[in-house]
């Protein structure tokens, strides 16, 4: 963890637009930087000196102008290497590429779309909107736009955050009460982290669940009380989960927790309490 704090504070010496992903790997905009460094090309270049000399790690960079690319970019480029796409070369950069190259696709996913004979992500791009909509509805619309290196999502820093959430994918979809709880509490206690290490409080706990056919669903509650703590996140969760599974019995494929309406905290004496039992 000491380490991942290091990386990332190396990252924001290069530019405060900074967008953690996990421990090990964030998404940088380096929009206007290029006076500075010459390029973003060598931008990139300083950066992965830097993360060497002092951190003694190799580090893989990708160079988009969207976040999907830079992602794959940076994936094919592990572990040590430098890949930059042109602008207007997106779709050129991810037809030959396996459809499994592409993120968010997973190995259910990846089955469904070879049985539709579609191997590689320039055949997905190519491929019928209402063909990927009919197979996973709504985010057949996702899968089509991606596949074409279409993606607006900005990068967020944590600071700008309205909300905060923390979902996962499972391998294989799942009816496993047990295991749909264990995960629910485990990105509940990340949320919760999350929530305290930004001096934050919650109002709002929504449930995110997608499930077998790629429906998605969410559900809400509002707090009385504000709060950081893993326990209430997930005892609110848990609630939404149970009413939601018995309302549809179909397998879960994903399963998410997040916060929102965020304040500063006050000082209570009960919030204090628990912070000292954590």
């Amino acid at each position: 963890r000491d380490a991942s704090q290091k990386f990332m504070a190396i990252l924001a010496d290069f530019s405060p637009f900074l967008e953690p992903v996990g421990l090990d790997e964030a998404y940088l905009d380096a929009t206007g930087f290029e006076s500075i460094y010459g390029s973003i090309h060598q931008m990139a270049v300083a950066i992965k000196q830097r993360i060497e000399d002092e951190l003694g790690l190799c580090a893989s960079v990708g160079i988009a102008g969207c976040k999907v690319i830079a992602k794959v970019a940076s994936e094919l480029s592990k572990p040590d290497g430098l890949l930059e796409v042109a602008a207007g070369e997106e779709s050129s950069f991810l037809a030959p590429l396996p459809i499994a190259k592409l993120p968010g696709i997973g190995k259910k996913t990846e089955r469904i779309l070879r049985g539709l004979g579609i191997n590689t992500i320039g055949k997905l791009s190519i491929t019928p909107l209402n063909t990927l909509k009919s197979h996973f509805g709504a985010s057949g619309e996702l899968l089509h736009r991606l596949a074409r290196g279409i993606d607006d999502r900005k990068v967020e820093p944590p600071g700008a955050a309205k909300s905060i959430s923390r979902e996962t994918t499972f391998g294989e979809d799942t009816r496993d009460r047990s295991l749909l709880k264990a995960t629910l509490r485990y990105l509940s206690e990340r949320v919760g982290a999350d929530l305290r290490r930004r001096s934050k409080q919650a109002r709002c706990i929504t449930l995110k669940l997608r499930y077998a056919d790629f429906t998605t669903i969410t559900r809400s509650h509002t707090l009385r009380q504000t709060s950081d703590t893993d326990q209430t996140i997930f005892d609110t969760g848990e609630k939404l989960l149970k009413k939601a599974l018995a309302q549809e019995k179909q397998p879960v494929r994903l399963i998410g927790i997040g916060v929102s309406n965020l304040t500063e905290p006050g000082r209570q004496l009960d919030m204090l309490d628990l912070s000292a039992q954590r």
